[in-house]
């Protein structure tokens, strides 16, 4: 079969994923710096379709996972932390949970427990992980900034890893999870989160740059794991991506997986550090 026209050997439509990656930037930077109630609203709806792709894939293997009090709870997490802090995150997903418990009582007792641990699973990941970017967003002066820090460090673990696995990939990482993931472009997603990193919190936050650098070590290693978890997700749900909601980058949550692994390091580094 004859490869379409502009794709990568990776078999990813590079020119649309780079237009794609593009747009989201530029979303998330103009949400970031005008309207830092927009850009909660642009996570919310970013996390809700994720959280919308992993209910589909879990009903087609029969586990009822109820769509949208879990997105209900997720908004709430999410503005919760924003407004409220640390205090309030916990509070309100230890309401979630518990009324998600309530919810599923009432549907009958067969596959309770398997129904619940899946719906707990969502709430978790990644419904109640990225209400910490609200914290960081909440951050006097500086909250916008640290979001920035945030998120380009772990989209320089993607972009590494991709360019150096192309280039130099030969050692697979994990051939059973992720086949595509090499130790190679492991390396490339280190230099280039520990590069970007040193650089955004030396220019926008004006830290010492070995302290960008740490960030970036910490963060390549909880990205690559969150990527591989969420691989693990989709193998044992037999799918290949979430949805191909992102041209040239499959599922929402397939954007999603390194960044709400990687944003709780973030924001105890940043908390400790700058």
């Amino acid at each position: 079969m004859e490869p379409v026209a502009g794709s990568s050997r990776t078999g990813r439509n590079l020119p649309v994923a780079v237009a794609v990656g593009v747009g989201l930037a530029v979303v998330i930077i103009a949400s970031l710096y005008f309207v830092k109630e927009l850009f909660l609203a642009v996570v919310i709806a970013a996390v809700g379709l994720g959280v919308a792709e992993l209910v589909r894939s879990f009903a087609e293997r029969e586990i009822k996972v109820p769509f949208v009090p879990v997105l209900v709870g997720m908004a709430a997490m999410v503005t919760g932390a924003y407004w409220g802090g640390t205090a309030w995150l916990v509070g309100v997903f230890a309401m979630t949970v518990l009324v998600l418990l309530m919810w599923r009582m009432f549907q009958g007792t067969e596959g309770y427990v398997r129904d619940v641990a899946a719906t707990i699973l969502v709430t978790v990941y990644p419904s109640m992980l990225v209400g910490f970017v609200a914290l960081l967003l909440s951050h006097p002066g500086e909250g916008a900034d640290q979001v920035v820090v945030f998120i380009a460090t772990t989209a320089a673990s993607d972009i590494g890893g991709y360019f150096a696995g192309i280039l130099f990939g030969k050692h697979k990482m994990s051939p059973l999870i992720s086949p595509k993931k090499t130790w190679e472009g492991f390396a490339g997603s280190a230099l280039a989160c520990m590069a970007v990193g040193g650089w955004l919190v030396a220019w926008l936050l004006e830290a010492a740059v070995w302290k960008g650098v740490v960030i970036g070590a910490v963060v390549v290693v909880f990205a690559t794991l969150g990527d591989l978890v969420e691989s693990v997700i989709k193998r044992d749900l037999g799918v290949k991506d979430m949805s191909s909601v992102l041209p040239g980058h499959g599922g929402m949550m397939d954007r999603l997986d390194s960044l709400v692994a990687a944003v709780i390091p973030v924001w105890i580094l940043l908390t400790l550090l700058v």
